[in-house]
């Protein structure tokens, strides 16, 4: 290649070949080898690109830098976005150069509460109703037309006899839709207790309804360690009386079907008498209850209800402080044990992975060991006035 031979005489009488060099051909076949490498690196960048040039790679080639992966320059495909498996409510919040602040320190305290052991006075009056008997149901399914919303929506309670009764509320549902279906799942009944902001809330709250749940209204309110968040349109002691009303009402308005609300964090805001007073005066006027959470000792909602007429119920157990399996089944023996000595307990988890995974089985077995689980609304406080 690149040369032109010829045949002469030798001088043995034998033929010899010799050659002569044509540097013209020989520049002609080497610009010929490098544009054939040229087109097929540009045949390779156009399928590597999928047939266009990419502006990416061409800004980032431009500006000296080498172009990062695909994911950093574009959105995952929409078959790779998922409901996220960590909790959105972690267990700890680093803040920088102080210590870790737990997101359910004033939802989560360790301590029990058991109103008749705290306050010996009211021992004199019961603060649970005697337990509905299956005869009264009938009664029950003829004024639901004129009953107020805590009853009319009220899942029916079981039969109990003389068996120590557990309400146990879930909070926080709603937010965290994965982890929201599986207590949906639950054997129930529950009670669980939807957050105001949560999105899809009818389709969430109406499975719930459909597998046996009770419902009640999750409503943020304002927590004495101001480095948590507590939500959107949250009851805050500042406030006004119009602004407060206004933000409940929003709240009321997220979905419908529940007996009442209780209090997401709020341990400033439920210790503040004035905030109290709109809350009740405004769950009076709609039939609605009241569950106190208590995620402080400073609380005025069970005496506020009192005065206003208003059902309550006061939260004896959290059982989740510690998100561990191991950790979730000792509360629930707490549970057991306050529900044998009182006749009455009511626990509050969230869908938290210890809860989720203690649950299923606790609830498979909480009878044969002699316990009944009843929606909230059969153990609440009544005055006549609430009734």
């Amino acid at each position: 290649m690149g040369s032109a031979g010829r045949k002469r005489p030798g001088k043995n009488g034998r033929g010899e070949w010799t050659v002569k060099l044509n540097f013209r051909r020989q520049m002609f076949y080497a610009a010929l080898a490098f544009a054939s490498i040229l087109a097929g690196y540009a045949v390779g960048s156009l399928f590597r690109d999928g047939g266009k040039p990419s502006a990416v790679r061409t800004a980032a080639t431009t500006a000296g830098r080498s172009p990062g992966p695909w994911y950093s320059t574009q959105p995952p495909p929409p078959s790779l976005i998922n409901i996220p498996d960590p909790p959105l409510f972690p267990d700890t919040v680093d803040e920088p150069g102080g210590e870790p602040v737990r997101p359910y320190e004033e939802a989560l305290p360790a301590e029990i509460y058991e109103p008749e052991a705290a306050e010996p006075a009211r021992k004199a009056r019961p603060s649970v109703p005697a337990p509905p008997q299956a005869a009264a149901a009938p009664a029950r399914q003829r004024v639901a037309a004129e009953a107020p919303p805590w009853r009319r929506f009220a899942v029916q309670a079981p039969a109990t006899g003389r068996r120590p009764r557990i309400a146990l509320v879930i909070d926080d549902m709603g937010v965290d839709q994965k982890r929201s279906a599986r207590v949906i799942g639950l054997e129930g009944p529950l009670t669980l207790a939807f957050l105001t902001y949560a999105k899809n809330l009818a389709a969430q709250t109406a499975a719930a309804r459909a597998a046996g749940h009770e419902l009640l209204l999750h409503v943020s309110m304002e927590p004495s360690n101001a480095s948590l968040d507590a939500g959107p349109n949250v009851l805050l002691r500042k406030l006004d009386p119009a602004e407060i009303s206004r933000r409940l009402a929003w709240g009321l308005s997220r979905f419908s079907s529940f007996v009442g609300i209780n209090n997401h964090m709020g341990s400033k805001f439920t210790a503040d008498p004035a905030g109290m007073e709109v809350v009740m005066g405004e769950l009076k006027r709609r039939g609605l209850l009241f569950l106190d959470s208590r995620t402080t000792a400073k609380t005025v909602g069970a005496d506020l209800a009192r005065r206003h007429g208003v059902p309550f119920a006061e939260r004896n157990i959290f059982l989740d402080n510690v998100n561990d399996v191991a950790a979730v089944n000792a509360r629930l023996a707490e549970v057991e044990r306050l529900a044998r000595r009182q006749g009455l307990a009511i626990a509050i988890g969230h869908p938290r992975d210890g809860t989720l995974g203690a649950l299923p089985g606790w609830l498979a077995t909480v009878q044969s060991r002699g316990f009944v689980l009843v929606p909230l609304s059969a153990v609440v406080s009544a005055s006549p006035e609430g009734r």
